[in-house]
């Protein structure tokens, strides 16, 4: 299986494991700035040179060395889930994408379908109930983690756990988890334990958010979206995450973590 969504520099100094929905767009592009002194001009995901991919075929031999032997400093960021799956609802079920069209092809057309769910219009972002059709959303999320119908997930909407693990299972070990929510603090956590080609000032560093324009904004607070049923939803779905990651079930209006993380408890119980 490998390493799949592993990132590494070119100069080895750090290696990542992205977790979709979870500001790595900006730290693919921190990890691409530290070896070269420069951004990769477009989305970092579309990179194909500059950076060590697992996806490229002629990285993974070094990622898998690197990884297995422990060479470098490992980590990844994690997100409140409650955002999270929100994110993924305006990003890739209600927005256009960079190419032009809706997300993944027939999806949408097929949860309008099945599910009832609305998307709304480029022309008027707030002409349909974001909250109904979040909701319906979550429906849909559900059946493909728990039942993988009528598809598999997708790794916008699946826990972070299950990311996390494919690391863990394969040999790999963290030196930090942190948290979108604190990022600044986190990413330095990073920079402070590695030594780079070029110095990185993440006070300086703007926000690649590439899916931001997508779809719609949000109409509501986030605990706006989430009555009894669908918080009961997100928790069978993101249950680990929670747990795993320390952040607050009962209140999805805090996005904040409640506690730290405890790396031997994640590296425990998500490396069987």
């Amino acid at each position: 299986m490998g390493f799949p969504g592993t990132w590494m520099t070119e100069s080895e100094s750090v290696v990542y494991r992205v977790v979709p929905k979870c500001a790595c767009s900006t730290i693919g592009q921190i990890m691409f700035y530290s070896d070269h002194g420069e951004f990769f001009d477009g989305d970092i995901h579309d990179s194909t040179t500059g950076l060590h991919k697992w996806a490229q075929e002629e990285s993974q031999p070094l990622i898998e060395h690197n990884v297995t032997s422990h060479a470098s400093y490992a980590f990844t960021c994690v997100r409140n889930p409650y955002t999270r799956i929100l994110s993924s609802f305006f990003d890739k079920i209600c927005g256009i994408q960079r190419n032009g069209n809706r997300y993944r092809g027939k999806l949408v057309p097929m949860l309008i379908q099945k599910y009832g769910i609305e998307v709304g219009s480029p022309e008027d972002e707030f002409d349909f109930d974001q909250i109904k059709s979040f909701r319906r959303f979550l429906l849909f999320a559900r059946d493909t983690i728990r039942w993988r119908r009528p598809m598999d997930p997708d790794i916008h909407w699946s826990a972070m756990a299950g990311h996390v693990s494919t690391f863990i299972v394969n040999g790999g070990t963290y030196d930090n988890i942190f948290w979108t929510e604190q990022f600044n603090d986190g990413m330095q956590s990073v920079l402070e334990a590695i030594e780079t080609p070029h110095p990185v000032n993440i006070e300086e560093i703007p926000r690649f958010n590439e899916s931001e324009g997508h779809g719609p904004k949000r109409a509501h607070p986030v605990e706006g979206y989430f009555d009894d049923l669908s918080m009961h939803l997100v928790y069978e779905i993101y249950k680990r995450d929670f747990n795993l990651f320390k952040y607050d079930f009962e209140n999805p209006g805090n996005k904040m973590p409640t506690g730290e993380i405890d790396l031997a408890e994640v590296h425990a119980k998500l490396g069987g």
